[in-house]
Parts: C-alpha cells; sequence; structure tokens
C-alpha cells in the first residue's frame, strides 16, 4: 500500500508541476494582454476588449492549477507560534487533522464546482460581458485544477496517516508538517547556488 501510494504522489507531483507550468503562462499571458490593452488606450484610445474578464479567468485557473504544487511544497502559510513548542507527535496528529479538514473543504469546493460547471453547460451560460464567453470553457479549467488538487491531497493525507501509525513522525513532518526556518534557508542556499556559472 505504502508503495502505491507513494507512485501515486509521484504521479501527482509530475502533473501539478505541468499544472503550475500551464498555470503561471495564463498568467504572464493575461498581464501581457491588459499591459497591450493599456498602452493601446493611453496612445491610440482604442481596447483591445476583454482584458479584465481574460486576466479574472486566468487568474482563477492559474491559482486552481498552482494548488496541488502548493501542497507538495508545503509552500502555504501556516500560523506556527504554537506549533514548534508542542511535542512532535502531537505536532504529526495535528498535521493530519489540518490534511483532513483540507481534504473535507476541498472535496466540497470541488463537488460545487462540478455543479456550477454542469448547471452552465445545461443553460447554455454565457458570461454578461462584451465578449459572452461561454462559462464552461473557464469553469471546465477551474474544476480541473480543484481535482489535481483534490487528486494530490489523498494521497498524501493517506501516506502522512499510515506514516504517523507506523511511528514514522519524520515522514508526518516532510509530508505535512510546516516548513522550518532551516528548510527555507537551505532551499534559498540550494537555488543561490543553483544560479552561480559553473568554472
Amino acid at each position: 500500500m505504502i508503495m502505491l501510494l507513494d507512485r501515486w504522489l509521484g504521479l501527482a507531483d509530475r502533473l501539478s508541476r505541468y499544472a503550475i507550468w500551464a498555470g503561471g503562462a495564463l498568467v504572464l499571458a493575461s498581464a501581457f494582454l491588459v499591459s497591450v490593452d493599456v498602452l493601446l488606450r493611453k496612445l491610440l484610445l482604442i481596447s483591445v476588449g476583454g482584458a479584465d474578464e481574460l486576466s479574472g479567468y486566468a487568474f482563477a485557473i492559474g491559482t486552481a492549477w498552482a494548488l496541488a504544487f502548493t501542497l507538495l511544497r508545503r509552500a502555504n502559510v501556516r500560523v506556527d507560534a504554537l506549533y514548534t513548542r508542542l511535542p512532535r507527535v502531537l505536532c504529526a496528529m495535528l498535521d493530519i487533522l489540518a490534511l483532513a479538514s483540507l481534504g473535507g473543504f476541498i472535496a466540497l469546493l470541488t463537488w460545487q464546482a462540478w455543479d456550477v460547471l454542469g448547471t452552465s453547460i445545461a443553460f447554455s451560460a454565457r458570461a454578461t460581458t462584451p465578449l459572452q464567453t461561454p462559462l464552461w470553457m473557464p469553469q471546465s479549467l477551474w474544476v480541473i485544477g480543484l481535482a489535481l488538487f483534490l487528486f494530490t491531497l489523498l494521497p498524501l493525507l493517506l501516506r502522512a496517516l499510515f506514516a504517523l501509525l507506523g511511528g514514522d513522525l519524520d515522514t508526518v513532518r516532510r509530508l505535512a508538517g510546516a516548513r522550518t526556518i532551516e528548510e527555507d534557508a537551505a532551499d534559498e542556499a540550494a537555488h543561490t547556488a543553483s544560479l552561480k556559472p559553473q568554472d
């Protein structure tokens, strides 16, 4: 079971990397479009039209597609003033509880998003904007990002739970614990070293 969950997490990691690149590209493209629109309005008094609407879609989709990568890298913001002073076993239990709570919330959110998408498809809903975008287009991409997050969170929760039951607190911390200052500093140092020119 552990090996299956590790393979599942490996697949989720690869998918989350592709998703974050695609989401980042969407956000960059929308920033470029908005910049062009602003310049055209300022210099030529014309507008591309719909730049604000498309950038809103890009932001929502890009954010949803980045959630899985953020979860796997433990890059989310956590308030850990008390957490760092607790016994390791209690920290591990709280990490599992946090993942389970997040899983329940994201499952509900994904289910509701799927329902919204189904309604948009059923009624051929369009945005009430000059572009009249068929809403199923951005909504389906948004739902895919949420589904990827849920697909990533489930094996992470199970793997951390098995580690807790096996008394492997280091693995629980590595998978679900709050990042430490030392981990952040080590990552920054490694990143800086990778940017230096090789002799």
